[in-house]
C-alpha cells in the first residue's frame, strides 16, 4: 500500500505527557564524551586520563580576550530549493503525521576516537546538508493545518489544507565561557572547530532552526495536537532519538515498526529519480573519479615495486578523492591478479605484478555526499594478454548489450538480463557450462552465475547502492524513467583454483562498470571519459605513463 492510502497505526500519546529524559540527557547517555566535564574542582573522573584545567581562575581567564567570531556565510545553499521540494513531496504522503529524520550520532572508531562524521542519507536528502554536518541534528516535519507553508519554513502540503512545518534541531555552538568550549573533546570549539550558528544554518537551508535541547518538548506538543494522526521516525538513524520518541507513541510494537518501515521505504523511493541538482553532483563526482583513475595509472610502476602494491593503488585513488571531494563513497576495491575474482576485495594487501590485471572499483564522494561508482580492469604492464583480452571482450560485449536495451520504459531487470545472455553465451562457447546457454538462462538453471554472482545494475546517488529499501515493484520490476541514475557492471571471475575453466583463463577477473543517466530518449554514460575498449584502455594508459 502506498503511504498516501494509509495512515500510521500509531496514535498520539496522552496529551501533556512528557518523556522521562530530555534529548540532551539521552544523547549524553549514549555518547558520554559529549557531556561537559564536572565543574567542581578536583571532582574528576578517576578513569579519565585527560588533563583538563578546572580552576576558577583558568575558567575566568580562558573566557576573556576573544574578539568577535568571523562572520558566518549566510548565503542560501544551491541545494535549498531542491531539498524544499523533496520535503514537500514527503509531506504530501503523510498528512497529519509527525515525521522525524535524525542525522545520526558520531560513531566510535576506538576508545574515545570517532570516525569522520557522515549524516544519514535521508537527512542529507531532505536538508541539502553534506560533508560532516551536523552530528546529532534532527529534522522534524510538524503537521500544520491550514495549507502549505503555514508557520514558517515550507515543507509543503497536499492541496487539501494539510501540510508540515520543517524544523531543524541542532546543537548550538557553545559560548567561550562554557566548559564545552575548551574541555569537550567531541564538540568543543578548541578541539574540533566552530559549528555554524542556528541563524546561519537557517539561512543556508531555508529551514527554521532550533536548539536540539527543545526537541523533546516540541515533539510532545506536536503529537498532543488533536489533529495529529501519528509519529514516524527513521528508526535506524539515531538510537537516542528513537528512544526519545518511544514514550510519545502507543500501539503494538509490530505496528510501530511497520509505520517506521513504511517511512524508510518512502524516503528510499523518493530518491529513485534524481533532480537537476543531484545529477550535477553526480557528474562532478564522476569527473573527480576519472582523475583518481588517472592517478592510479601513474602510480602503477611504484605499485609493482611494492610488496603491498594494492595499497599503493588504494592510496593513489583515495588521496585524490579526499582532495577533490569528501572522500571515497565506499571502500576502494584494489584487486590484482586472483584477488580480482573476490567481488568485494577491500583488504588490498597483495602485490601488483606485471602481466596481471588490476580490477579497480572506486568512486569519489562529493562534498554533497553523492558518489560515483566506476570499475575498470587494467593490464598492469599496459598490455592485455590474449587470454585476458578474451575475457575482457566478453564482459565489454555484455555491458554493451545492457546499454543497448537501457531506455525509458524498459524494466530495470531487463538491463541485467541482456548482459546475462552474453555472459552465458561466452561461457558456453568456452566449454564451462554443463548445459547450453539457453538452458542455463532458465530460472531453474543459472549455471553461468557461478562466474558472475552479482547483479548487473544498482541505483546510485547518496548511497553507492542507493534506494535499497525501495519496494521490488519500484526497483527491479519498475520501468526506467528519465532522471534515474544507475550502474551497468557485468563481470566474469575465474578463480585460479577453478577446475571447470580452461587453464589459460584461471586467475582472471574482469568487471567493467559505468554510471548511467536515463534521458528522455535513451541513456547517457556519465563515466564515458574513461575508455572501455581494450585497445583504447592500452592507449590511454600509455599516454598517462608518457
Amino acid at each position: 500500500m502506498s503511504p498516501a492510502a494509509t495512515q500510521s497505526t500509531t496514535t498520539p500519546a496522552t496529551a501533556g505527557a512528557e518523556p522521562e529524559s530530555s534529548v540532551t540527557e539521552l544523547l549524553d547517555a549514549q555518547h558520554p564524551e559529549g557531556r561537559e566535564p564536572a565543574p567542581a574542582d578536583g571532582d574528576e573522573d578517576p578513569k579519565s586520563h585527560r588533563s583538563v584545567p578546572r580552576s576558577a581562575a583558568f575558567r575566568r581567564f580562558i573566557a576573556q580576550g576573544w574578539g568577535p567570531r568571523p562572520a558566518e556565510d549566510e548565503a542560501p545553499a544551491e541545494s535549498a530549493p531542491y531539498a524544499a521540494r523533496r520535503r514537500a513531496a514527503l509531506s504530501s504522503l503523510f498528512p497529519g503525521e509527525v515525521l522525524v529524520v535524525p542525522a545520526g550520532p558520531l560513531v566510535r572508531r576506538s576508545n574515545d576516537c570517532d570516525y569522520r562524521y557522515r549524516p544519514h542519507s535521508a537527512f542529507a536528502h531532505l536538508t541539502g546538508l553534506g560533508t560532516d554536518r551536523e552530528a546529532d541534528a534532527v529534522l522534524v516535519l510538524h503537521p500544520r493545518a491550514g495549507g502549505p507553508g503555514e508557520g514558517g519554513a515550507d515543507a509543503g502540503g497536499d492541496g487539501e489544507g494539510h501540510g508540515h512545518e520543517a524544523v531543524l534541531y541542532l546543537r548550538p555552538q557553545g559560548s567561550r565561557d562554557s566548559e564545552e568550549f575548551y574541555a569537550n573533546a567531541r564538540y568543543g570549539e578548541l578541539w574540533v572547530g566552530p559549528r555554524p550558528g542556528l541563524a546561519a544554518q537557517e539561512a543556508t537551508t531555508g529551514i527554521a532552526c532550533r536548539d536540539v535541547a527543545l526537541l523533546a518538548e516540541d515533539l510532545g506538543a506536536s503529537v498532543a495536537e488533536p489533529a495529529t494522526a501519528g509519529l514516524r521516525v527513521v528508526a535506524d538513524a539515531d538510537p537516542a532519538v528513537t528512544a526519545l520518541v518511544g514514550p510519545l507513541r502507543t500501539g503494538a510494537a509490530d505496528e510501530v515498526a511497520a509505520a517506521d518501515d513504511e517511512l524508510a521505504t518512502t524516503l528510499s523511493e523518493l530518491r529513485l529519480v534524481k533532480d537537476a541538482w543531484e545529477v550535477q553532483q553526480l557528474r562532478g563526482a564522476v569527473a573527480a573519479t576519472v582523475r583518481g583513475f588517472e592517478q592510479v595509472v601513474r602510480a602503477l610502476p611504484r605499485a609493482v615495486g611494492h610488496p603491498r602494491g594494492e595499497r599503493v593503488v588504494e592510496a593513489a585513488f583515495d588521496g585524490t578523492a579526499r582532495v577533490e571531494g569528501n572522500g571515497v563513497g565506499y571502500e576502494t576495491i584494489s584487486a590484482a591478479g586472483d584477488h580480482a575474482c573476490t567481488l568485494h576485495w577491500i583488504r588490498n594487501d597483495g602485490p601488483v605484478r606485471a602481466g596481471d590485471l588490476l580490477l579497480l572499483d572506486a568512486g569519489v564522494e562529493a562534498d554533497s555526499l553523492y558518489t560515483a561508482d566506476v570499475t575498470r580492469t587494467l593490464p598492469v604492464d599496459g598490455r592485455f594478454t590474449d587470454a585476458q583480452r578474451r575475457v575482457y571482450q566478453a564482459v565489454l560485449d555484455a555491458a554493451d548489450a545492457a546499454f543497448a536495451v537501457a531506455r525509458p520504459g524498459v524494466k530495470f531487470r531487463d538491463v541485467h538480463e541482456a548482459a546475462m545472455r552474453v555472459v552465458a553465451d561466452r561461457l558456453s562457447a568456452w566449454g564451462m557450462l554443463p548445459v547450453d546457454a539457453a538452458t542455463s538462462l532458465e530460472p531453474e538453471g543459472q549455471y553461468h552465475r557461478r562466474w558472475m554472482a552479482h547483479g548487473t545494475s544498482h541505483h546510485l546517488g547518496l548511497d553507492v547502492h542507493d534506494c535499497a529499501q525501495a519496494r521490488r515493484e519500484m526497483y527491479l520490476d519498475a520501468e526506467l524513467r528519465p532522471g534515474m541514475v544507475f550502474t551497468i557492471e557485468p563481470g566474469i571471475y575465474v578463480k585460479s583454483e577453478d577446475e571447470l575453466a580452461p587453464a589459460e583463463l584461471r586467475g582472471i577477473g574482469v568487471r567493467i562498470e559505468d554510471d548511467v543517466l536515463v534521458t528522455e530518449d535513451g541513456v547517457e554514460n556519465l563515466s564515458a571519459a574513461l575508455p572501455r575498449e581494450a585497445d583504447a584502455v592500452e592507449a590511454w594508459m600509455a599516454s598517462l605513463r608518457g
